[in-house]
């Protein structure tokens, strides 16, 4: 399945407590918790560009399927990850004590975060 588009936020749960436990000051927490977010994916194969846009804020990771990357974080810091792909419709990495899981499922695209006992879920609608 293909993960290519372009899609908008719909909903999210725990983003005040998951940014806070990520350190991000509650000024930046408050401004975020209601900006409009488009995420764009581009595949090409096993390479991935993605794109997310919120407010003016515009983050651009690029990774390959099991190979090693550099990414940006929610919060600004770069981090190396191996991506990996179960099944054909989810991508998962361990970055920093989080495992972050991207799922899709038609027009419909779940992220979930999860550090210790606190769990971030985004949904996002293609557009």
């Amino acid at each position: 399945m293909s993960f290519a588009g372009k899609y908008e936020l719909q909903s999210q749960e725990n983003f005040e407590p998951f940014m806070r436990a990520l350190g991000l000051p509650e000024e930046e927490i408050q401004k975020g918790k209601d900006l409009k977010s488009i995420s764009e994916i581009v595949q090409d194969g096993k390479k991935f560009k993605v794109t997310v846009t919120t407010g003016s804020k515009v983050v651009k990771n690029e990774f390959t399927i099991g190979e090693e990357s550099e990414i940006e974080l929610l919060n600004g810091e770069k981090a190396k990850v191996v991506v990996q792909m179960e099944g054909n419709n989810k991508l998962v990495t361990q970055v920093k004590g989080m495992k972050s899981v991207t799922e899709v499922n038609g027009d419909t695209i779940t992220y979930t975060m999860t550090m210790g006992d606190l769990t971030l879920k985004r949904v996002s609608k293609r557009i």
